[in-house]
């Protein structure tokens, strides 16, 4: 194993957008600084990262500059170019590795490689054309979702299926990107977990969250989640069955599906992701600074919840709601430094306290 990151060491992070923001907080408390690769400009972790490289990822040049100023490298969201990586590793540790961001970066192959670690997941099958999908719908069955392998987020890049009727509309919103179908899933409630892999090979999870989802966009996070302590050591054996296989290091989100038939994964992020943005306020060492732990070779901190905690995502114009917020009791409010409030656009997230 290599040597941990002393203080004063530089931690660069790809992307610059919240996530990156608040790694930035998180690494200053403990007395490290950062550098951020991000294109555009006055982006929300430039505001507090010490260095802004703007550049694109196609810039070799920056990218080597960016590599060589920085002792370690991890990034705040997966859809990095193969060709920036390449450049990247040859210079510096890139934490979490590329498997990971191979794998999650196609929902294809992610579904493909969490089967072959026994794992359920929703029925799924590729679509590239007219004649897949209507093989796929034959198989599957409706209703049921069709997503772009790569790119989606937040509800897009996806179309719902509710009769075979509606396949052509749905393969045309996918403007020609390769597609996966996926079956309706008979779930309860969506559940994630938060985990973390050390250098040294150590797994330490925070405690399953349960999400609300409105228009394909993360709402709340309550912690605790309202499952049975079985399914929740379910859920974090799986997370740490996940984290093992990949040989991670760093923070992992995995969302989960309950069903009757027990848990089925949906996706995983290899990154600190929305739905643990409770951790801020509901424990002691949260996955921000876990994840800078692990990326400079610490050793994990306490991430036990001393703290129930309702998270809710401020969207849009939810910021008309500010003043009010700002006033309550018991809540941690947490802008992201984003200016213009458009629908769908996340411009923070308050934790209340709620036991």
């Amino acid at each position: 194993m290599t040597d941990p990151l002393k203080p004063g060491s530089t931690i660069g992070i790809l992307g610059g957008g919240q996530l990156g923001r608040m790694l930035s907080v998180a690494a200053s408390r403990l007395g490290f600084k950062t550098c951020v690769f991000e294109p555009g400009g006055d982006c929300p972790a430039s505001h507090v990262a010490n260095f802004h490289l703007q550049a694109g990822f196609d810039d070799e040049a920056a990218l080597i500059a960016f590599a060589e100023s920085v002792d370690a490298i991890t990034f705040e969201f997966e859809n990095i170019p193969t060709a920036a990586l390449d450049v990247l590793e040859a210079h510096r540790p890139i934490r979490p590795g590329r498997d990971a961001l191979r794998i999650s970066q196609d929902r294809l192959t992610e579904k493909e490689w969490l089967e072959g670690l026994g794992l359920k997941v929703a029925p799924f099958a590729p679509v590239d054309d007219m004649q897949g999908l209507t093989s796929a719908l034959d198989r599957i069955g409706s209703p049921a979702i069709l997503k772009t392998r790569r790119f989606g987020y937040d509800g897009k890049g996806q179309a719902r299926i509710a009769a075979d009727t509606d396949a052509e509309a749905a393969l045309e919103a996918m403007n020609g990107a390769p597609a996966i179908l996926e079956g309706m899933v008979d779930f309860s409630k969506e559940i994630s977990v938060i985990g973390t892999r050390g250098l040294d090979g150590r797994v330490a999870c925070f405690d399953p969250g349960e999400n609300q989802h409105e228009g394909g966009i993360l709402r709340r996070t309550t912690v605790p989640a309202s499952v049975s302590h079985g399914v929740a050591t379910d859920a974090v054996l799986i997370a740490s069955r996940i984290l093992t296989a990949l040989d991670y290091v760093g923070v992992l989100g995995v969302e989960l599906f309950v069903t009757p038939g027990g848990l089925l994964v949906n996706e995983i992020a290899p990154r600190v992701h929305n739905s643990g943005h409770w951790t801020q306020n509901g424990c002691m060492v949260d996955q921000f600074e876990q994840h800078i732990r692990a990326v400079a070779g610490w050793p994990l901190g306490d991430g036990s919840r001393h703290s129930d905690v309702v998270m809710e995502n401020l969207i849009g114009d939810d910021m008309d709601r500010l003043p009010a917020i700002s006033a309550e009791g018991r809540a941690a409010l947490h802008l992201y430094g984003k200016g213009e409030a458009r629908p769908g656009r996340k411009m923070g997230h308050v934790n209340r306290i709620s036991g």
